[in-house]
Formats: C-alpha cells, structure tokens, sequence
C-alpha cells in the first residue's frame, strides 16, 4: 500500500500536472548535484595524477605532494579565488596517495612497453650495473624496439635489484626473467654492455650464459665506454695529474678563502674567465672544460701561486717548463677533439650505422692529425699553435713528437672497436644501396636489391639513411625492410642506461636511501619514460573515485 492516492488525490487536473512538474524538477536538481559531485571527484583525482607524473618526472619526493597542494591553495588565496582554493583542497596528495597514482601510471607506461615488444619487428636490450647509495647492486635493462613503419621507442624494461652476488649467472637470471615477462627472447636482435667482465665473460658471464641457453645473438661493448678507454690510453697522465693537483689547491677541499682570492685575482687581470673548472674522472666531458680552462688561464695561475701560495715553488716550475706547456696544450686540444666525438655518440634513437660513422670519421681525423704534425702544421691544434705564437723563436715550438701518441690512439681504436667490425657489411649495404656491389651481399637480398638499384622512385631519392629505408614498400621489398628493420633495432650503446643511473642517484641520495626496490623501480620508469600516459583511462578506471587525503 502507498499513501500517493491520500496525497495527490485532492489535486485536479491541473494542479496535479504543477505538482509533476515540481517533483521532475526535484528529481533532476538530485541527479544533477550527484553528477556535479562525481564530476568534481573525477577532476580532483585527475589533477592528483597529473601533479604525481610531474613529481616524478622531475624526480621529487613523494611527499612533495602535499607541499604542492598547500602552495596551490595559498596561491588561490592571493588571487582572491576561494572558490578555486576550495577545489584544489579536494585533490589527494598525501604521500600514500602519490605513492598509489605512482604505482598506476608506472604499470600502465609497463603494459604501453609488452604492447610496443609485442607489435614489434625487432628489439634489442641494454645493460648496465652500478650500486645506489645503500650499496645495493641496480641492474638496468633497457629495450630499444622497432616498429614495421620503422618508429624506434628506448624504454626501461626493468629495474633489477640485486641483492647477494653479482655474476654472470645473476645478471643472466635477471634478465631471461625480465625478458621473458614482456615476451621472450624471439625477437631479440642484438645486446649490448658495459663491458665490466661479469657482463662479457665468455665462459662464466653474461655472454657466457647467453650462449649457453642458445641465444645467439650480437653482443656489443657499448660504443661510449670504448671511445673513454681510448682516450684513457693517451700516455700523459703526468699533465692531467700536475693540472688536478693545481685546480684543487685553489679549489678544492676547504679552500674557500684561497678560492676567493683568485677570483679576486681573475677581476683585478680583466681575465676572460671567471673561474677554473673542477674535473672529475666519473663524468669525462668534464676534462676537456678542465683543461681548456686551465690553458686559458695559465698565466694568472702562474701569477696566483707565486703571490698568494706557499711551497708551491714546485708547480709555478711546471707553469714555466716548456715541456710541461707543449703537453699541456697537446692533451687539450686532442681531448677537445675527443670530446666533439663523445658528443656525437651520445643521444637517444641513433642507428648503430650513425654511431660508428661518427667513429670512422674521427679515425680518418687521427690520420689527418698525424700527416700535420709530421709537418709541425698546428692547423687543427689551437692550444699548441697559440703556444708556439707565445713563443720568441721564429719557428716556434716543435709538436713532430706527438706523432707518436697520434699512432697509438689510432691503433686503440682499430684494437678496440673491432667487435663492430662483424656489422661492417651490413653498414656498408644500410648507408649505400644503390651503389653496392650486389653479388657480395647476403644471398637473400640479392634479388631485391637488382629491383631497387633499377627502381626509379629509389634510387634517385635524395633521402638517406633510416628515412631512405621507410620508402621500401613492404610489399615489394620484404626482404630488405626486414633486415633494415633488425639492423635499425640495435642499440650500440649504453648511453640511455648512464643517464638513467644518474637519475637513480638523484631520485635515491642519501636523504632519500630507504626507497623499496618497487617503488624506485615504478620512479625510474616513469622520469624516463618517453611514452604520453593516458591519464582520463586511469580516472576511469576508478568506477567510483573517492578522494583520499
């Protein structure tokens, strides 16, 4: 029984359609005040994600969250937007809550990553290994994947943590484990390390095990650490020692007042220079700058230690010996040489072929350098040519000896890049098809390669490289796309894992040391990440968002 008949039975027509008018609009205003509701939960929880990514990407506590909050609310304040103010108190920022939008946005960037493994052609993996700040041993796997329209992605496949020992076999279990969770070894391409023995051992390494479980694939030494150790094997380390020694009596340590007057010094000498530079061993760019400094600087330093350094009598000799300047300048300039071709080899998405171009072209500079200083041409040497300007001799100084130091870098370099050598072929075919000889390439090819040299939408593009190959219509060159595809997939460095390491050391400092091994992992693949999150899939993921504080 219901009591509708006892309270709208007394109304007419009329007043009856008034009053079903009035509870419609009763009915609507509670649907509508649900749905502003639902509406302000869902903007609150989105906002909450969206400050979380931008937390991460700048690699910031989580507990910034609530420091963020309570700004946004101050600044609503300011502008007089109550209002505003009102809705920013409604997004959950605690550090709990951080910690959770962290953890969906990670695994969603980690689902986008099996998507892109299993849609592609090919992919490769870069490893490195270092230890954190707690002295726990980080092992990071990167993917280098391609697509069939040739679209590259770089993204962390795994954070592993390793705990106990650090041999080969660990580092093998770790990453058939992280492999085989995104889909296995079928498409792997290629490998490449850091070249540390656990990593390259043929018997008990990583290598070692690769072969083992018949994982035939390349295995690289990452083309960066090579480049360093090459220039490691320059044999002035003497030079390098004496300008270290100097640069940290002035300013290293606790040397602030000592610091200060030679800043002092550079202002009262209208110095072209502020300041010297520190070099550390750890970032190897940071030599050259030293050095370029220093030479730059000699003079003043030279004044600065006589006038203001006690029993430094030693090293104001060194800032007038000859020789100690002849290879000064030497080593800066040859470093700065080095340096340029760091540069190169350094950056996200470049092919193996552009990476050992850039190698090939500073090992013709090495021939050219060597045919000058045969000659005591100081063309392409600016420090030593400037140091032989200096000097009161009508000829200058001699520079012929360096020759020899020229030749030992090069044969460095022809020693040590030789695992690079087994893609020369490949190299030569990617960068020059038109034009290649088509008998001594790979007899699968052959028969495509007569109908692309003979193509003429082919070969008389102006296109090269990568962009060359997209051309290549899938259905008349399979083949060649194919192999194009898996050469492209190789990663020949572990460029991507030394800038992600030196995010991990920001994100876990010494003030930050008791992260979990989740979370760091769920940070560390979100602040490298270069995949767009879909943050309105997240909110709706959230059947019924409820704000959290």
């Amino acid at each position: 029984m219901t009591n509708h008949k006892q309270k709208f039975g007394k109304h007419s027509c009329e007043s009856r359609k008034v009053v079903c008018d009035q509870l419609k609009k009763k009915l609507f205003q509670q649907k509508s005040l649900f749905t502003n509701e639902t509406k302000q939960q869902e903007e609150a929880l989105l906002a909450s994600y969206f400050v979380t990514y931008e937390l991460m990407k700048a690699k910031k506590a989580l507990s910034d969250g609530e420091l963020i909050k309570n700004c946004a609310i101050k600044m609503a304040e300011a502008f007089n937007e109550n209002k505003v103010g009102n809705k920013f108190q409604t997004v959950p920022l605690s550090k709990q809550t951080v910690t959770r939008r962290l953890e969906d946005i990670s695994n969603q960037i980690s689902n986008n990553v099996k998507d892109i493994i299993a849609n592609c052609s090919y992919f490769s993996i870069a490893l490195d290994e270092s230890t954190d700040v707690s002295d726990t041993n980080q092992l990071l796997i990167f993917v280098r994947a391609i697509k069939e329209d040739f679209t590259i992605f770089e993204e962390l496949l795994k954070v592993c943590s390793l705990h106990s020992t650090t041999r080969g076999v660990d580092i093998f279990n770790a990453v058939k484990s992280a492999v085989e969770e995104f889909g296995g070894f079928e498409k792997l391409s290629s490998v490449v390390t850091d070249g540390a023995k656990s990593m390259t051992g043929t018997i008990s390494g990583f290598v070692g095990f690769l072969r083992q479980n018949q994982i035939t694939v390349p295995t690289l030494h990452c083309i960066i650490h090579q480049e360093a150790l090459c220039a490691k094997s320059i044999k002035l380390s003497t030079t390098m020692a004496t300008v270290t020694k100097i640069t940290n009596l002035i300013r290293g340590g606790n040397r602030s007042l000592t610091h200060r007057k030679f800043l002092t010094l550079l202002e009262e000498m209208d110095s072209a220079y502020g300041d010297l530079l520190l070099h550390t061993e750890v970032r190897w760019l940071s030599r050259g700058k030293c050095l370029v400094r220093f030479f730059e600087l000699r003079h003043e330093i030279a004044t600065f230690l006589r006038e203001e350094v006690t029993n430094s009598a030693e090293l104001q000799n060194d800032l007038e010996d000859v020789e100690f300047l002849r290879n000064l300048a030497f080593l800066t300039d040859i470093t700065q040489h080095l340096n340029v071709l760091n540069l190169q080899l350094q950056g996200k998405k470049q092919t193996i072929c552009q990476m050992v171009g850039f190698v090939d072209s500073f090992r013709k500079k090495l021939h050219l350098f060597k045919s000058a200083l045969d000659k005591n041409n100081l063309l392409h040497f600016p420090c030593c040519r400037k140091l032989s300007e200096e000097e009161e001799e009508e000829e200058g100084l001699e520079f012929r000896d360096y020759t020899e130091i020229i030749e030992d870098l090069s044969s460095e370099f022809d020693r040590r890049f030789n695992d690079f050598e087994s893609f020369r072929p490949d190299i030569s075919l990617f960068s020059n098809p038109i034009h290649c000889d088509i008998e001594s390439q790979p007899g699968h090819l052959q028969l495509e390669l007569c109908e692309l040299q003979c193509d003429p939408s082919l070969n008389t593009s102006q296109v090269t490289g990568i962009d060359f190959w997209k051309l290549l219509s899938p259905e008349r060159y399979p083949l060649l796309r194919n192999w194009a595809l898996k050469l492209c997939s190789v990663f020949a460095s572990t460029y991507i894992c030394e800038t992600a390491f030196s995010s991990l050391k920001h994100v876990k400092s010494k003030n930050r040391n008791r992260l979990s091994d989740v979370v760091l992992s769920h940070i560390l693949r979100v602040a490298t990440s270069q995949l767009e999150v879909d943050f309105i899939s997240l909110v709706s993921s959230f059947m019924k968002p409820q704000c959290s504080h």
